[in-house]
């Protein structure tokens, strides 16, 4: 876990960054409060861990920062997520929608829980969230989204129907959003990660080890790292500062694309 130190300020800005109580969110969370920005997070955990996170983002930003936990398996929590923060923040000038869960099976054999769970919290969540800040922004003249995609949002992979369909609905509501916010000061962007190793992709790999009777190290040598050219998992620290450029005011220009930061598994 890491701190991303690009000397650029977010002073007076707030952001709301869901998915931020483990993994990558973590590392984003810590990236902006660095800059300056007061932050509320959003996730589960063990409380006196959310606690301590929390107070870690307070002495990096100066500023009180705050914690949620909606449940965006229901994708209408996004909203009241956001109507939540509002209450605490006064206004949000930066969300990050970073929540994900992941499911793996043949199309078959894909439950149908699993299907409205995977695209409630990747992708429903997300609009409603949106909805719900774009008045705000718009008022403000000023917005920045950044919505966590994947390489997934520009392929397919055999077993994660509703991964991948999430994922390519993400990357169409962004550029929808970008271009209704294009004249309103909001932009809205997606970073398109590879393997980046959270407790999501450790889940998997521990998984692929265990069906194919290899150890951790050899299956993700094989099976994982095989496709990236740098062989190595990207550093969620990179992820966060993607993140932190695309919401300063010198990407005021740069809205609606979906930025890899991959390895070159797109090249």
């Amino acid at each position: 876990m890491g701190v991303v130190d690009l000397n650029v300020s977010l002073a007076g800005k707030k952001a709301l960054i869901t998915g931020s109580t483990t993994g990558m969110g973590q590392d984003i969370a810590r990236t902006f409060a660095k800059a300056g920005a007061q932050v509320a997070i959003h996730g589960l955990g063990e409380m006196n861990v959310v606690d301590k996170f929390v107070t870690e983002l307070a002495a990096l930003s100066g500023q009180k920062a705050f914690h949620f936990d909606h449940d965006l398996s229901d994708a209408r929590q996004g909203g009241a997520l956001v109507e939540a923060a509002l209450e605490q923040l006064g206004h949000v000038d930066i969300l990050i929608n970073n929540a994900g869960v992941q499911f793996v099976s043949g199309v078959e054999d894909f439950p149908a829980e699993q299907w409205d769970r995977l695209l409630a919290v990747n992708l429903g969540a997300a609009f409603h969230a949106i909805k719900a800040v774009f008045p705000g922004m718009k008022r403000k003249g000023w917005g920045r989204i950044v919505n966590t995609a994947s390489t997934l949002a520009l392929a397919g992979e055999v077993g994660k129907t509703a991964y991948v369909a999430a994922k390519h609905g993400v990357l169409g509501l962004t550029r929808t959003v970008a271009l209704e916010g294009a004249e309103l000061g909001i932009t809205c962007n997606a970073i398109c990660p590879g393997w980046v190793y959270t407790p999501l992709a450790a889940a998997q790999v521990e998984a692929k080890a265990a069906g194919l009777g290899l150890s951790i190290e050899q299956t993700t040598k094989e099976h994982f790292l095989n496709e990236m050219p740098t062989k190595r998992f990207v550093d969620p620290t990179e992820v966060a500062s993607a993140m932190l450029f695309l919401c300063t005011e010198s990407a005021r220009s740069i809205t609606g694309i979906a930025l890899p930061v991959d390895g070159g598994i797109s090249a």
